[in-house]
């Protein structure tokens, strides 16, 4: 069966193979994940897990180990958490299937996203950024890998750490979000 493509992704196609979300990121989605990512709100984390578990069923049943988006390690020690990494375990303990927090770096730090364009983003967020920790490199090969992110707003991130991924041998990469920014002509990104 053909997976049916958005029209951003039949003009500019993502380097993952799939890709499914939780909820669309507006309105009281917008404010949770936002207290989320910020305001150190981490209680949602199961109720997070369960959606995005409930919307990649199809992902999960095939995924052999998830792998969350990487923050770099200033970044890091700034949030005090990986919000991406937090919602890959809890997936992955609902999945049964195993979790590697640490199998990708973000060795080079990169702006915050936020508020650049989806141009800026792309240029901002490149494949150079991101490594497969060197303890991890034997695991990749052949495997079919689930890419977990909070938000997919232009998928600059995604596509940069499959990228990488599919470098080091992966033979599939998906990806999950628990969110993502559906764009309009009105609204670009």
């Amino acid at each position: 069966m053909l997976e049916p493509l958005c029209a951003a992704c039949l003009a500019e196609p993502p380097s993952f193979a799939r890709m499914r979300t939780a909820l669309r990121y507006e309105a009281a989605g917008r404010r949770l994940i936002l207290r989320f990512k910020h305001a150190e709100r981490i209680e949602g984390v199961a109720t997070f897990a369960g959606w995005m578990a409930e919307a990649a069923a199809d992902l999960l049943s095939e995924a052999e180990v998830l792998v969350p988006v990487p923050l770099h390690r200033w970044r890091l020690l700034r949030r005090g958490y990986n919000q991406a990494a937090l919602l890959a375990r809890a997936v992955a303990r609902l999945a049964g299937r195993p979790c590697v927090p640490d199998l990708l770096e973000r060795h080079r730090p990169t702006a915050s996203q936020q508020r650049l364009s989806a141009r800026a983003r792309r240029e901002n967020v490149t494949p150079a950024a991101f490594r497969v920790h060197r303890r991890h490199r034997g695991r990749i090969a052949g495997a079919r890998i689930l890419l977990v992110d909070d938000v997919f707003t232009t998928g600059a991130t995604l596509d940069a750490c499959a990228k990488v991924l599919q470098r080091a041998g992966a033979a599939r990469v998906d990806a999950l979000t628990l969110a993502r920014v559906v764009r309009d002509e009105a609204h670009p990104i």
